[in-house]
């Protein structure tokens, strides 16, 4: 499996709208076959990045394990789906949702259908790996939308991620975030183990998006 670069667009006003739509076709531009490049944008632009830029995997920032019907408010999962979300994020340190909702959801899901589920810490970690995610991204919440990458300020808790999701399931990849911001983060993760990053501001609020999304890339080739 290629190592991934994802990026969360979170409801930053340079990733939202028009402006997801030209960030979503620079990351399509800065894919190579060596990286697996994801776009994590809101529900409200998932149609439109997906229109935009085809060959870019996107995944949805949250997802609510209801079904059709009475559940106002709630992200439904075919719903996305037909939107053009081909993955999502689940209990990100900005959204948490309780392990029951986690459990559910993946039930809910396709089974090729990629879950990452985020961990604030080893325990956390430790804990959803139990259920199986595809994914489990460790991000010390502290760190988040920080100038020091986790790969910097913490990388034990990288290592002790990937050895705790390891013991309990294989099968599971490890990605790490919190303030990564370059290719030199992104070597550093792999190294220790991870098989990618999940970042947000680092690109969505650099200047030069080109640049810095080709750092990111030739950070794993």
């Amino acid at each position: 499996m290629q190592p991934l670069i994802v990026v969360n667009f979170k409801t930053y006003s340079t990733a939202m709208g028009q402006k997801a739509i030209k960030l979503a076709r620079a990351m399509e531009r800065a894919s190579t076959n060596n990286v697996r490049m994801v776009a994590v944008v809101s529900a409200f632009d998932l149609f439109a990045v997906k229109q935009a830029a085809p060959s870019l995997e996107v995944w949805s920032q949250h997802l609510d394990p209801v079904g059709q019907g009475s559940f106002t408010g709630w992200l439904q999962p075919d719903n996305a789906i037909e939107q053009g979300a081909q993955g999502t994020i689940i209990n990100h340190a900005e959204h948490k949702v309780d392990i029951t909702h986690v459990k559910n959801l993946m039930q809910q899901l396709p089974n090729e259908f990629p879950i990452c589920a985020c961990a604030a810490d080893v325990d956390e970690a430790h804990q959803l790996a139990g259920l199986g995610p595809t994914f489990i991204a460790v991000e010390p919440p502290e760190l988040i939308g920080g100038e020091i990458s986790v790969t910097t300020a913490a990388p034990a808790i990288v290592s002790e991620t990937v050895d705790a999701v390891r013991g309990i399931n294989p099968n599971v990849r490890v990605l790490c975030g919190a303030g990564v911001k370059d290719g030199n983060d992104v070597r550093t993760a792999v190294q220790l183990g991870a098989h990618g990053v999940l970042l947000a501001s680092g690109v969505t609020k650099a200047e030069d998006i080109d640049a810095v999304l080709g750092d990111l890339v030739a950070g794993l080739e």
